[in-house]
Formats: C-alpha cells, structure tokens, sequence
C-alpha cells in the first residue's frame, strides 16, 4: 500500500471540521494570551520578540509564563506537558536545579569577562572524552559554530564549496538555507544571498555515489551532515553511510562535519561518539538543552594547531591578515561555562541517557500499537528520546521519502488538539521528544490523546 493510500485512510472532511473545534476551544482558552500578543504589536513584529515564536505554530500563539519540570503554563493559567522542548533548547526541562543553582553563581560571581575561567577545561576535556574529537571552541549558537567550522575547512582546503544533504538544518545561514532548483542551488527564505547559495551543493542523504560525484570535482571544502536528519522528521543512516561519507571526503581532500545540535541528545555523547564515528568536526548546540544560549565546535589537533598559528588579533593590523574569522564577544561567556559543566556532570549522565531512551522506546511502542489499532499500516520514528508518526510502513531513507509524512494539516490539527489536552506537541518538521524531566506517566497521557486523535479521523 502507497503513502498516499495510508493517507487516505484520513477524513478529510473530518479533519477539517475537528481543526475548527479545535481552534475555537483554543482561541476561548487563551484569551489574555491574544490580547497581550496583540497590544506587543505596537512594539514587536507580530508582537513576539523573534518571529519564529508566532510562525511556527499555525494556530494562535501563547505567552509563558513559567515552568517546571515537563511542563509549563500560559498567562491564562493553562498548563502544557511539553514534548516540543523548545525544538530540544530546553531537553531537561523547566527549572532544574543543577543548571539553576549554577548559572546562579555564575551571575553572581561575574558573569562574562572575555578571558577563560578555570571550570571551561572541565566542560572541554569532558567532551573530548565523551565525543572522541579533543580540542573545543564555544559560540553563541549551532548556526555560528558551523558557520566557524565552514571558515576554517574552507582555509585549510582552499577551496569554498560546502556538500550538504536534502532534508538537511544547519541554522540560519546563507550557506544551508538552500534548495535545488534544476541543476542550480538557491536560497529557500528571504533576505538570502544568491551568489553564497551557489556555494552549497545538495544530494540525497543515504547515498554515497551521489556524494562522491560532487567530491570528485575537487571543490568542497566540507562536507557537513548530521548523523541522523531531524528537521525533516527522522531519517536514520544506512550501516556504514557515515563511515563510507567519511572515507569519501578523505579520498577527495575535503573536511567531514557532523552536526549534533540536536542528536547530542539522542545518546550519551551524541551518535559521535556513541558510535565511534570518525570526521574532522563535531558541532553542538541548543546549549546541550540547558536553555542557556550557546554551543561549541569540536575539532582534530591537526585543526587545532591551524587555528593558533593563525589567531584573529587586534595586535599588528599592519600585517594585512588578522587570522581566522572566529570567535564572538559573548562567546564562552562564565555562564555558558557553568551550564555545560553542570548538565554534563550532573543530568547528561548515562543513567539519565539510558532512562530517557526507555521512555522513548515507550513512547514509540505505544504510537505503533494505537497505529495498529485504528488500522493503519504506519511506523513509529525512533531514535534514543525522539519518536514520531511515520504514515508508511516502511522508515525513510532520505527526505523526499520522510517528506511523505509530514501531512501539514494532520500534523497541526494534532498540535491544537493536543494542546486543548494540555499537552504541547513537537513542531512540524520534529516529533515528540521526551525530555529528563518526563516520567512513564507523562508518556502514557502522550499516547492516550494520540489514540483519541487519531479516533476524531480516520475512516
């Protein structure tokens, strides 16, 4: 049976009814959220602080107003167990107290000074030993780290041609807001340079002879891939891509990048090192979950060593050259430090890891088994704490296949029902993720509504 088939097995007519009930109920539940989003217009695009915070919900946005543990409330008072977690910013949920009472002596004892403190070797040695790469840098954001780690592959190489993969999420960049279009790359937003696109050459996850066609031609600086694809739902890795990516770019002269802004979390010490694969780069972000804003690039020696004989300096700016374009001025800020530090010893343990993949296997079993019920010939996405609701019986192997299940208007209609029933599920491109605040019985609720959910719509 095709995915179109499995889709028809979807009301539509149903769907959409259920989506106006919905989204009445919601709007009659969230009241004060609407005014105040309303009235912050005066002052704010669309009266949020970032537009994401209204685009990627397509029903009526909410304000916080607090949380702790799995969950959190809005101003009117409704409370959500959240399986969105801040698109994994915010994995160990609201408020715990190894981050808290850290970042709190933090700010008290200085909070920045643009010079290391003594526990950021701690944080560094300790991702050496967990990710396998030994040396570390700390940005801001997963999008500044890649956009470091392409500066510097692209110096070393001599080249500037990054190999991404479809179905891909680097960050806010020029270089991976791309699509294909034809045989030509250009920017998929607005605001996006042209001329950057066409730096960006894009094939299919899971297939190395595609890949190898572009390394052949001696451009790519980099090819950057995370180790399993997250934004376009989750495509795992064939056995042995990664390592046949890695003995690819060996072969044609370009630096290998695996991005864990997100699979960081998926196992103790991301699928890097969990799996012991090997490449030039690791990058990590989404403040490893902490909500703290920032994260870090990890590196060879042989990289690292590039990096000191070619330091950004303020000191002799008649040289004609201050060195790799790297670094921030808020970057491997005291706070960021005693937030790594913290989560690393104290939650991302790999008891906390093992206890949170249970949840998630939980979580899966029980969407395959309300699959079943309703008689759908669906799988559950897996991977460590994230699941998701797969429409054809057969996973994905690359993103035009996942690209299948991501029936938009389900999808929503999911979201608002879900929040009706004070639970906040996962974005679009994502899937519910369980967080180390989340217990048995919040995965239980979780598969209850979806069983109802699902009830509401097909036939």
């Amino acid at each position: 049976m095709s995915a179109t088939d499995l889709a028809a097995r979807i009301d539509r007519k149903s769907l959409a009814a259920l989506r106006v009930r919905e989204e009445t109920a919601f709007a009659a539940r969230t009241p004060k959220s609407r005014a105040w989003l309303e009235a912050a217009r005066a002052s704010m695009p669309n009266g949020v602080p970032v537009a994401w915070m209204a685009g990627l919900y397509r029903h009526n946005s909410i304000v916080a107003a607090g949380g702790e543990g799995a969950f959190f409330r809005d101003i009117d008072g409704n409370r959500y167990c959240d399986f969105n977690v801040c698109d994994l910013a915010m994995t160990m949920g609201y408020g715990p107290q190894p981050i808290v009472a850290a970042v709190s002596r933090a700010v008290a004892n200085g909070a920045h000074f643009l010079l290391a403190v003594e526990d950021t070797r701690s944080v560094t040695e300790e991702l050496a030993r967990r990710v396998g790469l030994p040396c570390w840098q700390f940005t801001l954001s997963a999008s500044a780290a890649n956009t470091e780690v392409m500066r510097i592959a692209r110096f070393i190489t001599g080249r500037t041609k990054i190999l991404i993969f479809d179905g891909q999420y680097h960050g806010h960049i020029d270089e991976s807001l791309v699509t294909k279009r034809g045989n030509d790359t250009v920017p998929i937003q607005l605001g996006l340079s042209a001329r950057t696109a066409r730096d960006s050459i894009i094939v299919p996850f899971n297939d190395l002879a595609a890949a190898e066609a572009a390394l052949k031609s001696h451009e790519i600086a980099l090819v950057i891939t995370e180790p399993a694809l997250t934004n376009c739902l989750l495509v795992e890795p064939e056995p042995g891509y990664l390592e046949g990516l890695r003995a690819l770019s060996q072969r044609y002269g370009a630096l290998l990048c695996l991005d864990e802004a997100h699979t960081f979390q998926f196992a103790y010490g991301g699928l890097t090192g969990s799996r012991k694969l090997e490449c030039d780069f690791v990058t990590l972000g989404k403040g490893l979950g902490t909500g703290i804003s920032f994260a870090l690039y990890g590196m060879t020696r042989a990289i690292a060593d590039v990096m000191e004989k070619h330091l950004d300096s303020d000191i002799g700016l008649d040289t004609g050259s201050k060195g790799l374009a790297t670094g921030g001025t808020t970057y491997g800020s005291a706070i960021a430090v005693a937030a790594a530090k913290a989560a690393l010893e104290q939650v991302l343990t790999p008891e906390n890891y093992e206890r949170v993949g249970h949840l998630g296997n939980a979580l899966a079993d029980g969407l395959e088994t309300v699959f079943k019920k309703h008689g759908l010939d669906w799988r559950s996405f897996r991977m460590g704490p994230r699941a998701g609701y797969c429409m054809k019986p057969d996973l994905p192997t690359n993103a035009a296949e996942a690209s299948e299940s991501m029936d938009i208007e389900m999808i929503d209609t999911r979201r608002v029902f879900m929040a009706n029933r004070a639970v906040w599920d996962a974005v679009v491109s994502a899937g519910p993720q369980v967080s180390f605040a989340h217990n048995a019985g919040d995965i239980a609720r979780y598969v209850t509504l979806a069983d109802a959910f699902l009830g509401e719509i097909v036939r």
